[in-house]
C-alpha cells in the first residue's frame, strides 16, 4: 500500500513535469533550439502566481489565466528580441543566448525578490483531498495533475486538429517545404515560443499550490524537463508527456527508499538514455 501511495503521488507530480517538458519539446521541435532557460520561466510563472495572491488576493488556480497570458507574452518578446537574431546561426550561439537568459532571469529574480522562499498558505486546493480506499490523493497534487492534463489535451487538440496547428507541425517537419506551401514560418516560430512558455506559466501557477518559490526554483524543473525530452525523443510532444509521468513515479519510488537520491536517479537515467539510445526510448508523436 505504501508503494502504491508513492507511485500515485509520483504520477500526480509527473503531470506537471509532463506539461513543462511538452513546452520545452514544442520549441525544440519547431525551431530546433534548446531553451536552457525553460526552467527559469517556470520560476517566473511561480512568482506571477505568488504575487497574484499577495497583491490581489487571488488563489493560484484563479491566477492561471494571468500566468498563461504573461508567460505567453514573455515567449513572444523572447523570440522577437532574443532568439530571432540568432536563428540560422551556429548552435553554439543559440546555446549561449538561452543560457544567458537563464542567468539573467535567476539573477534578476534574486535582485528583485531576494533569495528568500515564498509560498501561498492554505490554497483552495489544500481542502480538496480525495480518499480512495487506503490511497490519499492530496488536493494540491490532484489539482495540479488534472490542470496539467487538461491544458495538455487542449494544446494537443489545437496542434492536431486545427489549421494553425497543422501549419505548426508542418513547420517542424520541413521548414523550407512549409514556406513553399505558403505557411508563414516566422509566425509559426513565434507561436511555438508563445505556447511553449504559456506551458511554463500554467505549470508555475499549479506548482504554487504545493511548492514554495525562490530564484533557484526553476533549476530542478528545467532539469527534469530536459530528461523527459531526452527520454521521450527530442521533438516528440507525446513522448515528452509520457516521459514526464514516468519520471514523476520513478523519482517518488526512489525517494521512498533513499530520499536524497530521487533526482540523482533521474539524472542517471538520462545518462543511460543518451549513451544507449540518443534519440529517446519513447520517440512517439
Amino acid at each position: 500500500m505504501v508503494v502504491t501511495q508513492v507511485l500515485v503521488s509520483g504520477l500526480l507530480v509527473g503531470g506537471i513535469y509532463a506539461l513543462v517538458a511538452i513546452g520545452l519539446t514544442l520549441i525544440w521541435g519547431i525551431l530546433d533550439v534548446i531553451n536552457f532557460a525553460h526552467g527559469s520561466y517556470v520560476m517566473v510563472g511561480m512568482y506571477v502566481a505568488y504575487f497574484a495572491w499577495s497583491l490581489l488576493g487571488l488563489d493560484p488556480l484563479a491566477a492561471l489565466p494571468f500566468d498563461a497570458v504573461i508567460l505567453g507574452a514573455a515567449g513572444y518578446l523572447t523570440y522577437r528580441f532574443v532568439i530571432r537574431p540568432v536563428m540560422g546561426k551556429s548552435a553554439l550561439s543559440q546555446i549561449v543566448i538561452t543560457f544567458g537568459l537563464l542567468m539573467l532571469l535567476e539573477g534578476g529574480a534574486e535582485v528583485l525578490w531576494t533569495p528568500n522562499s515564498r509560498g501561498v498558505p492554505n490554497p483552495v486546493s489544500s481542502h480538496l483531498n480525495v480518499h480512495l480506499g487506503g490511497i490519499v490523493l492530496g488536493g494540491p497534487q490532484l489539482v495540479g495533475f488534472v490542470g496539467a492534463i487538461l491544458f495538455t489535451l487542449v494544446l494537443a487538440g489545437f496542434i492536431n486538429f486545427t489549421r494553425t496547428g497543422n501549419a505548426l507541425r508542418a513547420t517542424g517537419e520541413d521548414r523550407m517545404g512549409a514556406a513553399v506551401m505558403g505557411i508563414n514560418v516566422e509566425r509559426m516560430n513565434t507561436l511555438a515560443w508563445v505556447l511553449g512558455l504559456a506551458c511554463t506559466g500554467i505549470a508555475g501557477a499549479l506548482l504554487m499550490n504545493t511548492y514554495t518559490v525562490d530564484p533557484q526554483a526553476g533549476v530542478t524543473f528545467g532539469l527534469i524537463a530536459f530528461i523527459a525530452v531526452a527520454l521521450g525523443g527530442f521533438g516528440s510532444v507525446l513522448g515528452a508527456g509520457i516521459a514526464g509521468l514516468l519520471l514523476g513515479m520513478v523519482q517518488s519510488l526512489v525517494s521512498l527508499y533513499a530520499s536524497q537520491y530521487g533526482l540523482a536517479a533521474l539524472v542517471g537515467l538520462f545518462l543511460v538514455v543518451i549513451l544507449v539510445r540518443p534519440t529517446g526510448i519513447l520517440g512517439v508523436r
